[in-house]
Parts: C-alpha cells; sequence; structure tokens
C-alpha cells in the first residue's frame, strides 16, 4: 500500500457530484462549526516530503520516553516477545490478512483464530471466546452491554481501583445506553470492599488484580448477583498462577492482551479479550471461528458466528463493532503457543518475584511504604514522603513509574505504580533502590 496517494482536483470534483455535495466543507455542515478547527494545523509552511520525514524523526527523537527503563503498569506492561512472534507476523500471507469471508482461501487465518479462541478459554476457565476485540476497555464495555441486553438490569457496579482510562470508555458507553454506574469502594487492603446488591444491577465489574495490582477476592461474589452478570476484567500473564474467574462463576471475561507478545508502543496497538459461557454465545460480539467437516469429511475452519450490524439486522446485532485486532490476536497466539502453559507460569512467576523482591527492599527505606496491604501479583502502589520528587528523581535516573496524578484519579494519593516484569535486572532494581534511597 502507497503511503500517501493524492487525490487531484478532477477525482475531488467527482467525488462531490457523486454524493450530491458542492464543495469539501459541505461535507461537514453537520458538525457545529465552534468545534471544527480553522487554518493550518501545525501553523508550518507546505515542504516536500523528505523535509517533512525528517522533521518528524527529529521530534521522535526528542522524546524523553525512548531511554527510560518502564517499570510502568496501569494495564500495559513491558514482557520479553520471543523473535517467533514478529516472524510469523512479517510473513505476507498474515500481516496483510483481514476478514476472512472466503473460507476457502482463509483456512490458515481461521485456524489461528481458532487456536487463539480455544487458549482464551483455557485461560481463562470460560466455554466460548470470540477472536478478538479493540483493546480491553472495549472488551468490558461491550460486556456490560451484553449482561444489560441479558439481565435487563440498568445498574453497573463498578470498583473505584478501576484503571480510569478504562473506567472513561466504560462511563461513554454507559451514558449511551442510558445506564447507571456506581462506585463501589476499596479498602486499607486495596481490594473493593462489596457491602450489597441494589436492586436493578445487571453486572458487577471486578479487576483482576485491579489497578492498584491488587489481587482481588473473587470468592463469593457470584452468589450474591443473583442473575446479574460477575465481570471480571483480567490480567492474562496473572492467570498463569490465579485460579481462572471461571471457577468462581463468571459470567463474562474480558481484558488487555498487549502482555501477550505485543510490544509496549507508546501505549498502543492493544488487544481486547473476551470468553463467556456457552449459553451467551449469540449475545457475545465480535467473530467466531469454527471447526467443522467439508463434504469429503476432512476437517475445515469457518467463520461461524458473526453478530455484528454488517452480517445481521441491525436491531439484532449485539455490536457495531466492524473489525477486530486480528494482528495483535495472531501476536497472542503465537507467544502463547511458543511459551506453552509452563513458558507463561515462568514469566508469571518471574516477574511476580522480582515485585515482591523489589517492594521489599522499598519498604526498608525511612518514609516508603506500601499504600495498600492486599496481596499482590507483579504491581503494586508505593507510598512516599514526596510523591511528585520521587518520580520525577526516578525518571532523571532514566526510569519510569505510574505518576502520583494517575493514582489520585482512582482516589489513592501519596503513591507511585511500580510494575515489575521478568524483563528488569537485577542493576535495574538496584538503581531503582539507590534512587530514592539517595533522596532521604
Amino acid at each position: 500500500m502507497a503511503e500517501y496517494i493524492p487525490h487531484t482536483p478532477e477525482d475531488i470534483s467527482h467525488m462531490l457530484e457523486a454524493v450530491g455535495a458542492e464543495t469539501v466543507e459541505e461535507l461537514f455542515n453537520d458538525i457545529p462549526r465552534a468545534l471544527r478547527h480553522e487554518g493550518p494545523t501545525t501553523g508550518l509552511p507546505p515542504r516536500d516530503e523528505e523535509w517533512v520525514r525528517r522533521y518528524v524523526q527529529a521530534l521522535g527523537e526528542q522524546s524523553s520516553g525512548k531511554d527510560l527503563i518502564p517499570f510502568l503498569g496501569g494495564g500495559l506492561y513491558d514482557h520479553h516477545v520471543p523473535a517467533v512472534v514478529g516472524h510469523v507476523l512479517s510473513r505476507g500471507e498474515l500481516f496483510t490478512a483481514y476478514t476472512p469471508y472466503q473460507a476457502e482461501v482463509s483456512q490458515g487465518t481461521l485456524t489461528w483464530m481458532f487456536e487463539f479462541q480455544t487458549m482464551l478459554c483455557e485461560l481463562t476457565g470460560m466455554e466460548v471466546a470470540n477472536a478478538s476485540m479493540y483493546d480491553g476497555a472495549t472488551a468490558l464495555a461491550e460486556a456490560v452491554l451484553c449482561a444489560h441486553r441479558v439481565t435487563g438490569g440498568n445498574t453497573v457496579l463498578v470498583p473505584r481501583a478501576l484503571s480510569p482510562w478504562t473506567r472513561e470508555v466504560l462511563d461513554t458507553y454507559c451514558w449511551g445506553a442510558g445506564l447507571s454506574v456506581q462506585e463501589i469502594p476499596f479498602g486499607a487492603d486495596g481490594r473493593m470492599q462489596v457491602k450489597g446488591i441494589p436492586a436493578g444491577v445487571c453486572a458487577l465489574v471486578a479487576a483482576q488484580p485491579n489497578y492498584f495490582g491488587c489481587v482481588e477476592e473473587l470468592a463469593g461474589l457470584k452468589d450474591q448477583l443473583g442473575k446479574a452478570f460477575l465481570i471480571v476484567s483480567v490480567n492474562p500473564v496473572a492467570l498463569a498462577v490465579l485460579e481462572p474467574p471461571g471457577s468462581f462463576g463468571a459470567d463474562i471475561v474480558v481484558g488487555e492482551g498487549q502482555p501477550l507478545g505485543i510490544p509496549l508502543g507508546f501505549g498502543g496497538p492493544l488487544l481486547g479479550l473476551f470468553a463467556t459461557r456457552s449459553e451467551h454465545l449469540r449475545r457475545m460480539p465480535g467473530r467466531v471461528s469454527g471447526r467443522t467437516l467439508d463434504v469429503d469429511g476432512s476437517e475445515g475452519y469457518v467463520m461461524a458466528l458473526q453478530t455484528r450490524e454488517q452480517h445481521i439486522r441491525r436491531e439484532r446485532a449485539t455490536s457495531n463493532i466492524c473489525t477486530n485486532s486480528a494482528l495483535c490476536a495472531l501476536a497472542a497466539t503465537v507467544y502463547l503457543a511458543a511459551l506453552g502453559p509452563e513458558g507463561l507460569r515462568e514469566v508469571a512467576l518471574a516477574s511476580m518475584e522480582r515485585a515482591h523482591e523489589l517492594a521489599k527492599r522499598l519498604q526498608e527505606l525511612p518514609g516508603y511504604e506500601l499504600a495498600c496491604d492486599g496481596p499482590f501479583f507483579h504491581e503494586f502502589a508505593l507510598r512516599c514522603p514526596d510523591a511528585e520528587d520521587a518520580a520525577e528523581r526516578l525518571q532523571k535516573a532514566g526510569i519510569a513509574v505510574l505518576p502520583p496524578q494517575a493514582f489520585a484519579r482512582a482516589g489513592l494519593h501519596r503513591a507511585l505504580g511500580v510494575a515489575v516484569t521478568e524483563r528488569r535486572t537485577d542493576e535495574e532494581l538496584d538503581l531503582f533502590v539507590s534512587t530514592l534511597e539517595g533522596g532521604n
């Protein structure tokens, strides 16, 4: 595909004539003028392509984050990506693939999609999964809409200790659907405190682990909900060492699949995970690949279910999502296949052990303590004498953490977010400790 395909004035004229508009501006009349930007967008004069390339490259080289050691968390994590992932993704028959409408020429794509769904079910303890969604936030929002359609309830219970960015997406979806969102407070252990379920609830959302890194207690939650859904948003790597949500009666399990073989990439691209119980299969958004036999009795794969507006009547559609993060889902499939269950468990254990080692050392520094005393996986909230100053000193030392402002949005103050994966070395842990130690 060409990087830039210009339209000539003649092209534009023909297109405007076809849609019945006289000018390009007329196409945007539905947008209030107060919301439209007038004039140049950059303030720069027109330049040739080579100048623009050099200019943008120079801007990128000014990035203060390009050399930082990522102890970042909050939903995206710096795990090692095996070379085989990039190798498979770079194959031409895969990186140009889109929706496999024609099964007879899409067996490779449909096969890995089936494998992706299977591995996701094994991880989550659920019965069916779709072939991915945009990201973890939209997957959670779609899960809530599914619960609303099934139960008829109009209230969603959401933990305060949920990622603020995920919460923004969820709030937007709920506003559009006319749903009420009620917060569940967290206690001193950082975990949500569920005290009674009000009438009219369609779903209770739990994050596992939550935004503060704490492992939630899922046992008994479903028993309190009755017909309301238990929706669990997971870190998939954590499921290598934690009991799967399906064991606790979860109705839907969603999550952000970025930790499964997808680089951080300054916040994208991402991968939405969505798994549920068989009874909700036809209410599940997205696409499902299925295995079948052809007329000759040979095994083959087909697109078994597509409950989106493009394929069925609008009033019966579960979602208007028009694609999925297929290439990212392929990356996750290759990653999981390459590591296997034991390999993923090793990644989870190494991350957890290093995180607990660092937390122990930091708590030995005067004035530093864990902000939550609940159990955590590989991420924790660190309370500091001066969190702003600590974050600044760490950044100057080349270390990136989740800043105190991010936690403040979730109701936790004077704390930094620290995530540790298997990639963090002993030298990097030493640098982290010595940087904060030097400020005391």
